[in-house]
Parts: structure tokens; C-alpha cells; sequence
């Protein structure tokens, strides 16, 4: 094991102060590399920096090891200032193998931080990566500040002693990448310590061995002559109050539970696993003291009819999936629509069709969200905008499904889902109070006898005495619910309800321009392109350039102001990950000459690719 730091090794080194850092651990699916990240994200949250993250995952759940289809990695973004995004180029590539090396190494900055595991670069890992020739030893990276460093052997040496099996042993190099980073930027490493603690307490010896390799590449980092400097990145500057560290779907998860026990009622959630929705069950999972149940159903139909069950009882009734699972969905959110029930759709969009990129982002859903359901059937539809923002957006959703008795459905992705960010814990007092009124008085009830302001139905749980009523798909008679085939009468129905969905465009707040009400060019976002948007947009306005920014949280109905916020200004440009669906929505609502920035590759918008975008249209 690496020794303690020396005085002199520790004079030598000269202490160089950052304003952000972009890092980047990459290595095969069973290094750890997620585990690594995520700590060291832990580390720069409790550093006080700002920051973001964006893990991205392969795509096959058992690729061989060491090819490129195998290649794990995790990006974190950290900052002195506000962050919007993950960063476009790479300060610092850790690479666990050729393969990481490889899939990564383009995006790493000239002159940027290389760091790699030399035990993995042997003449099999090579091939495997499909290199022709070491990298290491020949001049393809002589444009980077690269360190080879011993990782797999230092890791061995650290625990020789312990008669751990080399498999055990080569699960903990993961904490000896981390150790040495923790040390390069300064990071407090007791958190790691304290996690590894609580993952491995069922075995001790692991817990041992993982602070071990720690600490000793922590006193490598330190001791060496390999690394003549270390990094500093002081606190942000941000609003007090407590905060933590939280992904998109822990946020989801929270926002559900919170706005369920500020209505005062049961939060059921039926779902069938689906990537990257799945941790939304998981986090729900471990939530019963707060009056959740969940149901891992056999598909995703089971899993929506159940919740829209559970709605009918009187829950706050929840489903979630990604674009696979909604399309199985849309006969049950049909019936949601016609019976008047509130549930929530969690859609975390992935790439597709079909199967298509399971592990990647994409914003490819909003159309089917807004349309895709057989007849008039429309429900609104909520976008969120950074993982943080989840929170908002799901409290938000449940509170208009109950307001107006209606499906609504929330729009997330990938991105938003598996990214993280510092998150200002909100006070229980500050939420929204969501009054729930049980209809209990059978005196002058009717099933569809609607509120004057919200057009919503009653609520009514079964078995209220005096208040049996029928439910079902077929058409009913307005006010009585009776199974009713007149035509003047499904016109009714059918125009009633687009009328209350249509009705809360009087609680949408007006559009936030971000930048001068009118001009030049204004940039339309929805979704998770929040971050690169704001970032390029204000790295446009700090030269002088006459751009706007507007993001929609609101898509189903649009904000009332919308179309004449557009028409303010002289360009619009909607980016999108997708090929252009929300740019159809606002050139058909609007009739404004809207002009898409599209890309669907499975990864965000960069601000950089943006902010191009802008200056291209400007000078066109």
C-alpha cells in the first residue's frame, strides 16, 4: 500500500485554482465506473460546487468484457458558478481500458488530463478494443497531459495481504480511480468512506478493502512524482437552505409521494420495469411508512389498469414506463379519459422505435403523449427540465389530475433520469395545500355532474353508500353515466372533455422570456434541453448577440401568451432531441415559420452544437 505523505512531496506540489472541471470515468460495465462517479459527485456536492452529471450506460446488459460495446462510463460537470449541463469537452479522461480509451478519448480537450490503467493495455484488450497498435506507446495522444498509472497492479500491492480472490481484487480498482481524482481536485473522501461502509457492512473484509485502495490511491496521488499538481474548485455561490444531491427519478419519486400526502390520500404506483424508468419504483419501493404501495405488475398494461384502479378507490394513482410501455398503455389511458379519472403516465423517453437505444436519451415521445390515442381524447401533458425540476413537475401533475379529474402525463428522459444536481430541499410548508373533496352526499348526484370552474367530475370511492354509479369504456349520458349511443350526446361528451382540458390554460403562468421580449431570434425548448439552451443562450447574450430563451413546462394546453410571445420575435429556433415534433405543434398552433435544430443520437445537445445553431441562423 501506497505510504502516508511526505513533507517534501507535499511541499513540491503546487496547488492551481479551476472555476469548473469536467470529468470523465470510463471503463468496462463491471469496473464501477457509476459507483466511482456518483461518489465523486457526492465528494463536489458536499465540496459546495454546483454541478451535473450525465452517466451513460451500454446498451447491451452483457457485452464482452473489454469491447467497445462494454464501455461504461460517467461524466460530472462541477463548478464555482452555476452549471447548466454536463460540458461539452472533457478537462479530464480517466480510462480503465483500451476500450474506454477508445469509445471516450475523442471528446477529451487538447491538452486535457489523460489518465489510464497501463496493466489493462495488454496485447488482448487491445484487439478486443480494436487498436492496431498501444496508444500509449506510439504519438496518437501526444496532444494530451497523459499518466499511466498502475492502477490494477497499485490495487493488488495495496491488498496482498488480505487472501482476496483477483476477481474481489479487481472490484476495488474502481475506488483507487476515485481515490487519486479525490486527491487531484481536493475532494473530502470520508463520504466514500462512510458509503463503502454502508454497501459492503454484510462483509467486512470488502469495506477493509475498499478504504483501503482509497486511501492508497489518495497517497499515491499525493507522494508521486507522476503528478507535480493538484486542482482546486472553491464553493459555489448559491441560494441558502439545505440541500442534497438528487437524480431526475429520485426527484419524480419524492414529488409523487410529496403532492399524495399533501392531498391526504394513499400514492399507489403499478408499474411493470422498464428502462430508465425502473428506479422510480424502486425509490417508491422503499417509501410504505408514507402511505405508498407499489406493484411490480406482469406487463404494462397490468400495471396501468391497476393503477387506474387504484384511482377509482381513491389514490393518487400513478404508472410509469418509457416509449415501449406507453404505447401498450394507450387503451388505458383511453378508458382514463372516458371514465374522468386522475392518474399520472410517467414517461421517460428513450431513443427508439421499438426496442431502439434502451440506455439512451430522447425526446421522441411528445407527439404520441399529445395524440396518440384513438378519437378527440386530449389530456395534458408536463414536461420537467432538469432533474431537479422533476420534483416540481411531478407534484404538479398530480395536483392537475386531481383538480380535474383527468390522466395527466409526464415527460422525462433519459437524461433527466440518471442525471444529477444539487436540489434545494423544499420546507413541507411552502408546498401546495391539493384539497381532495369526496363527493359523499348522494342528494342531487349525478356521476357526471361537473364543477362550474374545472368541469371536473366528482370523485367518488366506491361503495359510498347512494352513490353507486356505472364505469366503463362505452359513451356515456352526460350528467346520469348510463351507457348512451345518441349522437347529439357523445358530441356533448366528447366536447365537454376537451373543454376542461382545455380550461386549465387559466392556471398556465405567463411565458418567462429569458432576455428581451422581443428581437431577433428566440429559442424554444422543452424538456431536458433546458440546460444546454440556457447555457448557450447566455453565453450568446454575454457577446452582445440578440437572442432569447423561452422553455415550455406546459405542453398540453399551451400558455395562453405563447403565440404572441412568438410573434415578438423575428426567428424562432426549436432544438429538439428528436426530428422535429414540437416545432410541427407550434407552426400548426401558431402559423409562425419555426425552424427545428435536430439530433438523435442518444446523447444530450452540447452548448457548443447549440449555441452554432444560433449564430448559423442569425447570419442566415
Amino acid at each position: 500500500m501506497a505510504g502516508l505523505p511526505s513533507e517534501t512531496a507535499a511541499a513540491a506540489k503546487s496547488v492551481e485554482e479551476k472555476s469548473s472541471v469536467v470529468i470523465r470515468f470510463a471503463g468496462d460495465s463491471g469496473d464501477g465506473m457509476q459507483v466511482a462517479g456518483m461518489q465523486f459527485t457526492n465528494e463536489s456536492a458536499l465540496a459546495g460546487n454546483d454541478l451535473s452529471t450525465l452517466p451513460d450506460f451500454p446498451a447491451e446488459i452483457r457485452a464482452p468484457a473489454g469491447t467497445l460495446a462494454g464501455v461504461s462510463g460517467f461524466q460530472l460537470n462541477f463548478s464555482s458558478r452555476e452549471v447548466f449541463t454536463p460540458g461539452d469537452e472533457l478537462d479530464v479522461l480517466v480510462a480503465m481500458n483500451p476500450a474506454a480509451l477508445k469509445a471516450n478519448v475523442a471528446d477529451l480537450r487538447p491538452n486535457g488530463i489523460l489518465i489510464v490503467d497501463s496493466e489493462a493495455f495488454t496485447e488482448h484488450n487491445l484487439k478486443k478494443a480494436e487498436y492496431t497498435s498501444n496508444p500509449l506507446n506510439d504519438s496518437s495522444l501526444d496532444r494530451f497531459q497523459v499518466f499511466s498509472v498502475d492502477i490494477s497492479k497499485l490495487t493488488a500491492l495495496a491488498l496482498k495481504d488480505m487472501n482476496l480472490s483477483g476477481r474481489a481484487v479487481s472490484r476495488c480498482k474502481n475506488f483507487f480511480a476515485l481515490g487519486l481524482t479525490s486527491w487531484m481536485f481536493h475532494r473530502p473522501t470520508e463520504p466514500t468512506e462512510n458509503f463503502i461502509r454502508q454497501r459492503f457492512r454484510k462483509t467486512p473484509e470488502l469495506v477493509e478493502a475498499n478504504i483501503r485502495v482509497l486511501k492508497a490511491g489518495y497517497n499515491f496521488g499525493e507522494t508521486t512524482e507522476l503528478f507535480a499538481t493538484s486542482y482546486e474548485v472553491k464553493p459555489a455561490r448559491i441560494e441558502p437552505g439545505k440541500y442534497r444531491n438528487i437524480t431526475g427519478n429520485t426527484a419524480i419519486a419524492l414529488g409523487f409521494v410529496a403532492a399524495a400526502q399533501q392531498a391526504g390520500v394513499p400514492l399507489f404506483l403499478g408499474s411493470y420495469p422498464i428502462t430508465p424508468a425502473s428506479d422510480i419504483l424502486h425509490e417508491l419501493a422503499g417509501l410504505k411508512n408514507f402511505g405508498v404501495a407499489t406493484f411490480q405488475a406482469e406487463d404494462e398494461i397490468a400495471g396501468i389498469g391497476a393503477a387506474l384502479g387504484a384511482a377509482f378507490g381513491g389514490a393518487a394513482a400513478i404508472t410509469t414506463t418509457s416509449g415501449p410501455g406507453m404505447c401498450l398503455k394507450a387503451e388505458t389511458i383511453n378508458l382514463a379519459v372516458s371514465v374522468e379519472l386522475p392518474i399520472v403516465i410517467c414517461d421517460i423517453q428513450r431513443g427508439g422505435p421499438s426496442t431502439g437505444l434502451p440506455t439512451k436519451t430522447e425526446q421522441g415521445d411528445l407527439l404520441m403523449a399529445l395524440y396518440g390515442r384513438n378519437s378527440d381524447s386530449p389530456v395534458p401533458v408536463i414536461a420537467a427540465a432538469t432533474p431537479a425540476d422533476c420534483f416540481d413537475a411531478a407534484f404538479e401533475s398530480v395536483r392537475i389530475a386531481i383538480k380535474y379529474m383527468t390522466p395527466v402525463i409526464l415527460l422525462s428522459d433519459g437524461y433527466l433520469a440518471n442525471g444529477s444536481e444539487p436540489w434545494r430541499i423544499p420546507r413541507v410548508a411552502d408546498l401546495p395545500y391539493l384539497q381532495v373533496r369526496f363527493r359523499t352526499d348522494p342528494e342531487g348526484f349525478f356521476p357526471y355532474l361537473r364543477d362550474e370552474t374545472t368541469l371536473a367530475r366528482p370523485w367518488v370511492v366506491p361503495g359510498t353508500p347512494g352513490l353507486e354509479h356505472r364505469i366503463g369504456g362505452l359513451e356515456k349520458e352526460y350528467l346520469s353515466g348510463n351507457v348512451c349511443y345518441a349522437p347529439a350526446n357523445h358530441e356533448q361528451m366528447v366536447r365537454v372533455r376537451a373543454r376542461k382540458i382545455a380550461g386549465i390554460i387559466a392556471e398556465i403562468p405567463p411565458t418567462e422570456v429569458r432576455g428581451a421580449p422581443t428581437g431577433d431570434l428566440v429559442v424554444v425548448g422543452w424538456g431536458s434541453t433546458y440546460g444546454a439552451i440556457a447555457a448557450a443562450v447566455r453565453e450568446l447574450q454575454q457577446e452582445g448577440t440578440a437572442v432569447s430563451h423561452v422553455h415550455l413546462r406546459y405542453l398540453n394546453p399551451l400558455p395562453a401568451d405563447l403565440g404572441d410571445v412568438l410573434k415578438g420575435f423575428k426567428k424562432v429556433l426549436v432544438p429538439e432531441m428528436n426530428l422535429g415534433q414540437l416545432v410541427k405543434v407550434l407552426r400548426a398552433e401558431y402559423l409562425v415559420d419555426a425552424v427545428g435544430v435536430n439530433k438523435i443520437q442518444g446523447l444530450p445537445f452540447k452548448v457548443s452544437e447549440i449555441a452554432n445553431s444560433i449564430r448559423r441562423a442569425l447570419e442566415a
